[in-house]
């Protein structure tokens, strides 16, 4: 187990920073967010945070993981590595190597019989996406959930609600993370790297989605929603009209709630309460 230093504590409650081992000679920073419940299990969530795969922090995530705690989880959220200099699947492995060792450790982390789910938003969901893949391939750790938060899930730049947020010629920063985070063309065919393509998809988890109106992702997401629910899987679709500024509310951290903060804090705890009625097998 790592040590942890607490940080101040705010509108989401205890936390603490910390450094955890996930592989020989490999340390990864987390901020684990909620404190364990004497007799009781949490929802265990190992959170990825936006920054188009070049920048954000732990900071940057605290919003989505902020209110993944309020809905009664105990949050890991994971500090790692960006592109240009750490490319895919440099960021996808980190991710799936927290995950294991968050599953080891479930119990302590969260009391016997946890349940585990990943989660991101914008760059964070894909990585969320990717790694949720990796454990079906792997067939560990089990999941009960993923949770994408406007997910960066194709890199094609020719989606409408794409179109329209750069309606001003500016620079896609969206197009140019995925530049970086893709070393070749063929990388943008392996389903880790862009699960919004994958070809198999049967074996995932239950999953939550939630998007903007006018989100730039927001194409893209219901994309996605649409072939989970043509592979038969358990899809859970939320398009919040009044979401202004994602995915940049969400990477923002500071004293003000983002738009939407009650309603995914709702879907949340929701999704977390249905999964509670169809558990995985351990």
């Amino acid at each position: 187990m790592p040590t942890t230093t607490p940080t101040p504590s705010s509108r989401a409650g205890a936390r603490s920073e910390s450094t955890i081992a996930v592989a020989p000679g490999q340390d990864v920073a987390v901020r684990m967010y909620g404190r364990k419940k004497a007799g009781e299990a949490s929802p265990l969530v190992v959170h990825f945070h936006g920054g188009a795969f070049v920048s954000g922090d732990l900071d940057t995530g605290c919003t989505i993981a902020g209110l993944l705690q309020e809905a009664g989880a105990l949050v890991v959220s994971v500090a790692y590595p960006l592109s240009p200099e750490h490319p895919f699947p440099q960021p996808l492995e980190t991710g799936y190597a927290v995950l294991q060792w968050v599953y080891r450790y479930r119990t302590r982390l969260a009391g016997a019989g946890a349940p585990v789910y990943v989660a991101g938003e914008e760059a964070g969901g894909n990585l969320a996406a990717g790694v949720c893949l990796m454990a079906r391939d792997q067939s560990h750790p089990p999941l009960a959930g993923q949770i994408l938060v406007s997910p960066m899930l194709d890199p094609c730049a020719g989606t409408p609600s794409l179109r329209a947020a750069s309606f001003d010629g500016a620079t896609c920063r969206w197009a140019e993370g995925w530049e970086k985070f893709l070393r070749c063309a063929r990388d943008a065919e392996h389903p880790y790297a862009v699960p919004g393509t994958a070809q198999r998809l049967a074996g995932l988890p239950a999953t939550l989605l939630l998007v903007g109106d006018t989100d730039p992702m927001h194409d893209e997401t219901l994309a996605y929603a649409a072939r989970l629910k043509a592979a038969g899987l358990a899809v859970d679709l939320h398009v919040l009209r009044k979401a202004e500024r994602w995915p940049d509310a969400l990477l923002e951290p500071g004293l003000q709630p983002c738009p939407c903060a009650d309603e995914a804090r709702e879907r949340f705890r929701q999704f977390f309460r249905d999964a509670a009625r169809c558990p995985v097998p351990r």
